[in-house]
């Protein structure tokens, strides 16, 4: 596929997929703001040029409950990302950019694969580098048909004029809340402004799609998810972020209170992340939540 075939008049003929599309030539679409031609093989930050690269696509059962369902989630995991955390546990993916480039075809093509197979949802893990090709993808998906939820998969470092570009393409979001503090996301996600540009992007978000929904079986329908992996030594900040969903969102705003941390990638170049969390860290994350009557969500794998 040459670059030609995801220019704006080649992708779709709705104005705000076009007006993504054409930022990829002077690239701004992730708060980084690179500025660079992503159209000439330029890599920004996020490490990747205009082609869309693909790392898997499959029926995925270890995501939340209404989203994993009886038949899977239908994730398609994308290469690159416009963070850098020293732990990532899909550092193969996110930071040396294993995967096969597809076109946008391929992508719709995949698109109903998944379907095809009994995916609840489409699950876009790792999507914000890739906002304008996706958002282009959607739209297609969309006029022919697609019919079941998108899920909009982020880090949660997501610039609010992009996600505006995007309403009405996701149904689904489900962001992380990584930091509460600057110099932590900072340190170990080379991001300064991760809990400002976050915590705007979570507003947003609530702001088109709402508490959960879900059909008569459980599964999600439309609504926001936020995640939040609480790593050792409170880097995370995790009674500050759970402070301000409850105070800003809403105490009904359904949270996955993640465990499974563990030194990945670089983490053990750093004291506080080079062990696994501690039980009574997580405990302490969990009271947390109740200390501000959390109801909805999921600690370690159980509803609450």
């Amino acid at each position: 596929m040459s670059l030609a075939d995801i220019k704006p008049t080649m992708t779709s003929n709705s104005d705000r997929v076009d007006r993504l599309i054409a930022r990829l030539g002077d690239c701004d679409l992730c708060p980084r703001k690179c500025h660079v031609d992503r159209y000439s093989g330029t890599d920004g930050e996020c490490g990747m040029g205009a082609e869309v690269r693909v790392s898997s696509a499959n029926l995925h059962f270890g995501e939340e409950p209404p989203l994993s369902g009886t038949r899977g989630s239908g994730t398609i995991f994308l290469t690159g990302c416009n963070m850098k955390c020293v732990y990532c546990q899909n550092y193969p993916i996110s930071q040396l950019r294993h995967g096969s480039d597809i076109s946008h075809d391929e992508l719709v093509e995949v698109m109903f694969e998944l379907k095809k197979r009994g995916a609840h949802n489409i699950n876009f893990v790792t999507p914000t580098h890739y906002s304008a090709q996706i958002a282009a993808a959607i739209a297609e998906a969309r006029e022919e048909d697609l019919g079941i939820p998108i899920v909009w998969n982020s880090s949660g470092y997501d610039s609010v004029d992009v996600l505006k570009e995007i309403e009405g393409l996701v149904d689904i979001y489900l962001p992380d809340m990584r930091y509460a503090d600057a110099e932590m996301s900072d340190c170990y996600s080379s991001v300064k402004d991760y809990p400002e540009v976050n915590r705007a992007a979570i507003l947003e978000m609530f702001r088109q799609v709402g508490l959960l929904e879900r059909d008569s079986s459980g599964i999600a329908k439309k609504g926001l998810i936020i995640r939040h992996l609480v790593l050792p030594e409170d880097v995370s900040g995790t009674r500050e972020i759970l402070k301000f969903i409850a105070e800003n969102v809403s105490r009904k705003c359904y949270i996955s209170l993640m465990s499974q941390y563990f030194p990945a990638h670089r983490a053990n170049e750093f004291g506080a992340l080079s062990r696994r969390l501690k039980p009574d860290e997580y405990e302490r994350a969990a009271e947390w939540m109740d200390e501000f009557n959390l109801e909805n969500g999921w600690c370690q794998n159980e509803e609450i």
